[in-house]
C-alpha cells in the first residue's frame, strides 16, 4: 500500500510539472527514481501494439507482460489528479506572481541536474562536458523561442501540438507546456481542461499517444545501449532549459530588469531544497 501511494505521489509531482512551462515531467520521473520504468512500460506498451496489428498475439503478449502495472496505475491516478487540480491553481499563481514562481521552479530544476550527472556513473571527461554543452546549447536557444498566439485550433492543431509535447515525458529537460507555449496552444490547453472540454482532451489524448509511440522506443534503445552518452545530453539539455525559467524576463521572453532579488533567491532555496528532499527520501525507501 505505501509504495502505492508513493507512486501516486510520484506521479502527482510528474503530474504537476507537466502544467508548469520550463519544468519538465521527464525531469521529475528521473528525479523520483522511475524514469527507467516509465520509458521501458512504455516501449513494451508500444511493441506490444506493433505485434497486436500483425496479428502476433504470443510476441504481444510476451511484451504486455513487461509493462510495470502496479507502478503505472497508480503513477497515472496521480498525474491526472496533478493535472486537474494544477491547471486550477497554478495559472493565477503564474500570473499573479511570474517572478517568484520561475524562481522556484528553476531552484527545482538546477538541483534536479545532479540526477542524470551522477547517474552517468564514471567520471566525467572533456568530451562528455563538451557533448552536454552542446545540449545545452540547443535547449537554451529552443527555449529562447518567441512565444506565439493560438486561438480556435484546428482538431490537426491539437493532435499535432500534443504529440511534440509529450516528448516531454520522455526527455527530461524539455518542458512539454513550454512546447505548447511556444505553439500557441498552452492557453486553450489549460481552459480545456478547467472546462472539462472533453472533445478538446480527447483529440489532444491521441495526439498523446501518437507521440510517444513513435519516440518512447527510440529513446528506450538509447538507454538501454547508449545510456550514458544519453544521461551526459539530458544534462545539458536540463541545465540548458533554465533560459525558459529565467525570473526576469517578460513574455515575449525578453529579459528585464532585475528586482525584489532577495525574495527570488529566497523562492529559488526552496525549489531546490524541495528536490534535493525529494532526492534523499527516494536514496533512503531503496537504501
Amino acid at each position: 500500500m505505501f509504495q502505492h501511494l508513493l507512486s501516486a505521489l510520484r506521479g502527482f509531482l510528474i503530474g504537476t510539472a507537466e502544467v508548469i512551462p520550463g519544468v519538465s515531467g521527464g525531469t521529475l520521473a528521473l528525479v523520483t527514481g522511475v524514469y527507467d520504468r516509465i520509458i521501458g512500460s512504455a516501449a513494451a506498451t508500444v511493441q506490444g501494439l506493433i505485434w497486436l496489428i500483425r496479428f502476433k498475439p504470443k510476441s504481444a503478449l510476451i511484451e504486455f507482460k513487461k509493462i510495470d502495472v502496479a507502478l503505472l496505475v497508480p503513477l497515472l491516478i496521480g498525474m491526472v489528479l496533478a493535472i486537474f487540480s494544477a491547471a486550477a491553481v497554478l495559472e493565477p499563481l503564474l500570473s499573479n506572481y511570474p517572478e517568484l514562481s520561475r524562481a522556484v521552479f528553476s531552484g527545482m530544476i538546477a538541483a534536479s541536474i545532479y540526477v542524470p550527472f551522477s547517474m552517468a556513473t564514471r567520471r566525467w571527461k572533456l568530451k562528455d562536458y563538451l557533448i552536454a554543452g552542446v545540449f545545452a546549447l540547443a535547449a537554451f536557444a529552443l527555449t529562447s523561442l518567441p512565444v506565439m498566439e493560438a486561438s480556435n485550433p484546428s482538431g490537426f492543431a491539437i493532435v499535432g501540438a500534443a504529440a511534440i509535447a509529450v516528448c516531454a515525458l520522455v526527455l527530461p529537460g524539455v518542458s512539454g507546456s513550454f512546447f505548447l507555449l511556444a505553439l500557441g496552444m498552452y492557453a486553450p490547453t489549460i481552459s480545456a481542461v478547467n472546462d472539462l472540454d472533453f472533445g478538446y482532451l480527447g483529440l489532444f489524448v491521441l495526439g498523446a499517444i501518437l507521440g510517444l509511440a513513435s519516440f518512447a522506443s527510440g529513446l528506450n534503445w538509447l538507454l538501454n545501449n547508449k545510456r550514458r552518452m544519453t544521461l551526459v545530453a539530458m544534462t545539458g539539455l536540463m541545465l540548458g532549459s533554465l533560459r525558459a525559467l529565467w525570473p526576469w524576463q517578460d513574455e515575449a521572453k525578453n529579459f528585464t530588469q532585475i528586482t525584489d532579488l532577495s525574495a527570488v533567491l529566497v523562492a529559488f532555496g526552496l525549489g531546490a531544497a524541495l528536490i534535493i528532499g525529494v532526492i534523499m527520501l527516494e536514496r533512503r525507501i531503496h537504501q
